[in-house]
């Protein structure tokens, strides 16, 4: 099986899509990495979904990635002793560490953390911002507050502290046992929420030790303003546009995605645009013209991937979603103007041996008849920087390593095949030659571009290129033993 799109499609599990009957057909209609939210299920249901996905790949034979969303702390007002309350603008308002019920004038936030980094004028937002009130006076227990924007306040309502870092680990003790629950699972990629700094990013590494890729969730203002420090420790990136349009003005995430996207193209580091891409589709089979517009425009962005949340863990129509998510990628790289925007955002990288290699490549599959790249790795590296140059060719990621393998499944373009352990370049060549006439990306009258690095097996040596027959006896006859 082979996907006629490069960007990639992340679809999330949950009681919609939760049985092997759902999961398999996730996956045929164009899922390539399968997300487990830690929110919510518990570790048990965690593990069924996993054991179905591994199943699906098994009898697929294909690849199959599987992304952990680890939940972060969560910041909640305590309870209130008759119910929700309508809060107006222009009213006062007290939060405070008591834990006497709350009510119209008052309730806890059980967070001395923030009560120790506001400020005069910081704000506060409940309710996923629905609720907001600026702080007038505080102290390390309590922060007095003004209604700017009212609503209904009820009990254990999210809280959202846009204006300051706050002294908090974006790894709660919740998300320590998920961690290691889930590296223990096998899954191939960490997604970690509450990012605020670099310090974040590196002690999920300590704790995942290399069992699973770290990708960050940047849905902070800190985290936009640090955000090439966090990229620089982080294997890759999700724009997870929830959070981030509740604690900055909605009309900035649009130039932040575009801008983080770029960034991470540059990085060689695969980045996800989430949240509320087909949002309507919880409850309705088809999108709003708006939806598709929004999911195009994260695909004429150069995004490696697209997810979808609600829409397939919980909604009415999840295999539609994702087939929906499959046919707007694939009318978006076929438009000319697609190409236009993605070469005229290719930046010139020619820092390393590497670099030069796999942009002469693309200059090679471009200007020749080339009908594919195939790109040997051990780490996926190599891949993730043929990706950056967003050729017109397929890519072929051909690894040894199932860790590798899975792990670029969320790499824009990469498709993603297991091959043994080689010892010489020639036979190199001869499977990358079987794999691009198996899988439909040539036939015996074309040729490829093969890129490998020897000796083999070792991170960091790509240092051979090669244009080559895809016919295997062409390739005994140029290269003798």
């Amino acid at each position: 099986m082979r996907r006629h799109r490069k960007v990639k499609i992340v679809a999330t599990l949950g009681p919609s899509s939760s049985d092997f009957a759902t999961i398999r057909a996730l996956f045929e209609a164009g899922a390539d990495v399968f997300r487990l939210n830690m929110s919510h299920g518990t570790h048990d249901e965690q593990r069924a979904r996993y054991d179905i996905i591994r199943r699906v790949e098994a009898e697929s034979g294909r690849p199959i990635a599987v992304l952990a969303d680890l939940q972060g702390p969560k910041l909640r007002v305590g309870a209130f002793a008759a119910g929700p309350h309508d809060l107006h603008e222009g009213q006062a308002f007290r939060f405070d560490l008591d834990d006497t019920p709350g009510t119209a004038a008052r309730v806890q936030l059980p967070h001395p953390e923030i009560f120790a980094a506001l400020e005069p004028g910081s704000q506060l937002l409940v309710n996923d911002g629905k609720i907001r009130l600026r702080v007038e006076a505080c102290g390390p227990d309590f922060a007095d507050c003004v209604v700017t924007a009212g609503g209904p306040i009820s009990n254990r309502k999210g809280v959202n502290v846009p204006d300051v870092v706050l002294p908090l680990a974006a790894l709660s003790d919740k998300d320590r046992d998920d961690l290691e629950f889930a590296c223990q699972l096998g899954v191939d990629w960490l997604a970690l929420s509450f990012v605020q700094r670099p310090e974040d990013v590196l002690e999920a590494r300590e704790l995942a030790k290399g069992r699973a890729a770290i990708l960050s969730k940047i849905e902070k203002p800190a985290a936009v303003r640090a955000f090439s420090e966090i990229l620089k420790v982080s294997d890759g990136i999700m724009v997870a546009r929830g959070d981030l349009g509740v604690e900055l003005p909605v009309h900035s995430v649009p130039p932040i995605q575009k801008r983080l996207t770029r960034a991470c193209r540059a990085a060689a580091k695969p980045v996800i645009v989430a949240t509320q891409m087909l949002e309507s589709m919880i409850e309705s089979p088809m999108p709003t013209r708006a939806e598709v517009s929004d999911v195009a425009t994260a695909i004429y962005e150069g995004a490696d991937a697209i997810m979808l949340s609600a829409e397939s863990a919980a909604g009415a129509y999840p295999v539609e979603a994702v087939a929906t998510m499959d046919n707007v990628a694939r009318s978006v790289e076929s438009d000319p103007t697609y190409r236009e925007i993605i070469e005229s955002s290719r930046q010139a990288k020619r820092q390393t041996v590497a670099d030069a290699m796999v942009a002469a490549a693309r200059e090679i599959a471009e200007t020749t008849d080339i009908s594919a790249i195939c790109a040997y790795t051990s780490s996926g590296t190599t891949v993730s920087l043929v990706a950056r140059e967003r050729p017109r060719v397929p890519i072929i990621a051909m690894t040894a390593e199932d860790t590798a393998l899975r792990r670029m499944c969320l790499t824009w373009g990469a498709h993603c095949v297991k091959t043994p352990e080689l010892e010489r370049f020639k036979q190199a060549v001869v499977n990358a030659a079987k794999a691009a006439r198996d899988f439909g990306f040539a036939d015996e009258t074309n040729q490829i571009v093969v890129m490998a690095g020897v000796p083999f097996n070792q991170s960091g040596t790509t240092n051979i290129l090669r244009v080559a027959p895809c016919d295997e006896r062409l390739i005994y006859r140029t290269d003798p033993e």
